[in-house]
């Protein structure tokens, strides 16, 4: 049976539970209130057999007139200043098996009054379930693994509660060896009875289905076909491991054609042949040294099959650091293929030159040979690593070996035939193209990690959303202050210009991190507060919320004293007022209290709704704070500020406002 595995986290959000319990330990007035939701993880069978299928079912069970939001929602006319929260289900899978995609049931409309106003919206509620497809892999063994994270937020039809997440376990053994075929498990109250098995298919390849072995149904759906003519096989089968091994050999005959590789072949084949003397031993040398060649490509591969034998690639690549590492480590090969700069070995490794006589020394001649060519093609073999790392063992070394065999193709045939040496191309523009080619495919390559690193970042910590560009910044300023300490030092040795220019760097680095930082935290702060607000409110006050003139007017209409920060991203001194003055104490602790709604206008965009109100106030530029006073239609108004003005403006405001408040 699934168990709740509650140490692990995977965002911010899992915290605010616990960040709840102990602040209800310190009052009772804080503690979270229960669960309106219980939830359950069932599977359809407790143990598999390798090329299986299997379904998880996710049961939600709502409290009567409780509901959670929809997986994917929607914009509703009346709800504008309602952000919902979707429900998700993750699923990560180790030991031989794989996840398909959510299978949920269809919404629901109910009655909801956030506003005032009801309006209809679409929910999850009742009796929810929800299914996840697994496709154990024919090579399986021991046992698989399934963790669920499920993050939902519970709602009636006025309130919302804090999100919540929650974790599940469901392991099952794989049965195999001529035992008996694992059976569905009993299904009397048909928690089954809609799952879609059709899935499975589309996830084993597009072709016909593998053999259920516990029978599920399951449809057979057509194979996709390349270029609408020839079918594509599925990558594990035995035509589609063929067709990987041929691309691999035509990419690997490619490698050839790059300026490290092509001149030295006539080079090493010419060897080959002087020391053998007849062309039978020509030949068995040959053989050996395109050996040793297919044997780097195969060492290359292995790592990546070892990777996946102790822990599933998934969840390593999911890390979005990870990811966009390799991305950055892509893009600088590819500019260091197409020419930008020059990859060199040591040194050491071009004085090894081992002797080509023998069986043993034309084999590690062969590896010599692909050690060598590294500087031109080593960036192929860091970019199958991450490409490969999900495939079965079985394709991942179809792909290494079949590129070690496109290599050392024309090491063999030209030692059996040394006079066709003569006809191979010589270097020039032919391949110094195909070197910027690659270069090129390599960049796309580089922009898919580092886009796919950035996006599981901005999941994990979507404060950082609009921060990006600053990190970005700071690292250029970390990176120029270390270049420039680092030239500083080579050209010259006075103590005190390197001491000065030493002292700069520091400047430049640190200040541009510092504000990344700052900034970062704030955003971060702001973020936890809105999610952990009542979500059934339209207003949040302690914390910025982005402005829209329906918060606007709202806050105005119930009394509030309103703040109006009108900034962009490409404002440098909205930014710097931001961080210096209303982001800390005390103008922050000012505009932390309940009776202050804080508004960003963000003007970043020409279609920003806060233009409209930066032309009502009179005003053209930013910066510009505004501080409306209850029931007074005039505000006052600054575009350079210091914290006590701050300060002094916010508690006229509410003289202001409490004196408006007698006279009514």
């Amino acid at each position: 049976m699934p168990t709740p595995d509650t140490d692990r986290t995977r965002t911010p959000l899992r915290w605010l539970p616990l960040v709840a319990a102990l602040l209800g330990l310190a009052c009772p007035a804080l503690a979270q209130p229960p669960s309106r939701v219980r939830l359950e993880a069932v599977a359809s069978k407790s143990a598999v057999a390798p090329g299986d299928r299997v379904a998880l079912a996710v049961i939600f069970d709502h409290d009567e007139g409780w509901h959670v939001q929809s997986h994917a929602p929607k914009p509703v006319k009346g709800l504008e200043g309602f952000d919902p929260i979707p429900t998700t289900i993750e699923a990560r899978v180790t030991g031989g098996a794989r996840a398909g995609p959510v299978q949920w049931p269809p919404l629901e409309t109910v009655t909801v009054n956030f506003t005032g106003t009801p309006v209809e919206f679409e929910v999850h509620g009742g009796r929810t379930i929800a299914y996840v497809p697994v496709l154990v892999a024919h090579d399986a063994s021991g046992s698989i693994r399934i963790d669920l994270d499920v993050g939902y937020q519970a709602c009636d039809d006025t309130t919302c509660l804090p999100p919540e997440r929650r974790s599940f376990v469901v392991e099952a053994p794989v049965v195999g060896g001529g035992a008996p075929i694992p059976p569905a498990l009993p299904d009397p109250e048909g928690v089954f009875a809609r799952f879609d098995a059709s899935v499975f298919a589309s996830m084993a390849g597009g072709g016909t289905p593998a053999p259920t072995r516990g029978g599920d149904g399951g449809a057979e759906v057509a194979r996709p076909k390349f270029l609408g003519l020839v079918g594509v096989p599925r990558a594990d089968s035995l035509a589609g491991v063929l067709m990987v091994s041929i691309l691999g050999v035509l990419g690997g005959l490619a490698l050839n054609l790059t300026p490290c590789v092509l001149p030295v072949i006539p080079i090493k084949v010419l060897t080959i042949s002087q020391h053998a003397g007849t062309p039978g031993r020509s030949l068995l040398l040959g053989l050996w040294m395109a050996m040793g060649v297919v044997a780097f490509w195969v060492a290359a591969g292995l790592p990546v099959i070892l990777l996946s034998t102790f822990t599933d690639p998934s969840q390593i690549f999911g890390i979005w650091w990870v990811t966009f590492g390799i991305g950055v480590i892509i893009a600088a090969m590819a500019l260091g293929v197409m020419g930008l700069f020059t990859l060199n070995l040591p040194q050491s490794v071009y004085l090894l030159n081992p002797r080509a006589d023998t069986a043993w020394g034309s084999f590690f001649f062969g590896v010599m040979t692909a050690v060598l060519g590294l500087p031109c093609f080593g960036f192929v073999a860091g970019a199958l690593l991450p490409a490969t790392a999900g495939a079965p063992a079985a394709v991942t070394m179809a792909v290494f070996t079949s590129l070690g065999l496109g290599m050392a193709l024309p090491y063999f045939v030209l030692s059996a035939r040394p006079g066709l040496v003569e006809k191979i191309p010589r270097t020039g523009p032919a391949s110094e193209l195909v070197k910027q080619v690659m270069g090129l495919l390599l960049l796309a390559a580089a922009a898919y990690f580092v886009g796919a690193g950035l996006i599981a970042l901005i999941q994990d910590k979507p404060y950082l959303g609009k921060l990006l560009h600053w990190w970005t910044v700071a690292i250029v300023a970390t990176i120029a202050g270390a270049w420039l300490t680092l030239r500083t030092f080579q050209i010259t040795r006075s103590a005190g210009m390197r001491m000065a220019f030493t002292l700069v760097s520091l400047i430049v680095a640190g200040a541009a991190l510092a504000y990344a930082v700052s900034a970062t935290g704030t955003a971060r702060e702001n973020w936890e507060r809105r999610q952990s607000a009542s979500r059934g409110a339209a207003l949040i006050t302690g914390t910025w919320i982005d402005y829209t003139p329906a918060l606007f007017d709202e806050a105005r209409g119930k009394g509030y004293v309103v703040v109006v920060d009108f900034t962009a991203d490409w404002c440098i001194n909205c930014k710097v007022l931001k961080a210096t003055i209303l982001s800390r104490d005390p103008a922050k602790r000012e505009l932390s209290r309940d009776d202050v709604v804080a508004l960003t206008a963000d003007l970043t965009s020409t279609n920003a709704p806060g233009w409209e109100k930066l032309r009502a106030l009179g005003q053209t530029g930013i910066p510009l704070l505004a501080i409306f006073t209850p029931g007074q239609d005039e505000p006052w108004l600054s575009n350079a500020y210091t914290p006590q003005q701050v300060v002094e403006a916010l508690a006229q405001a509410r003289a202001g406002g409490a004196e408006n408040a007698d006279g009514r």
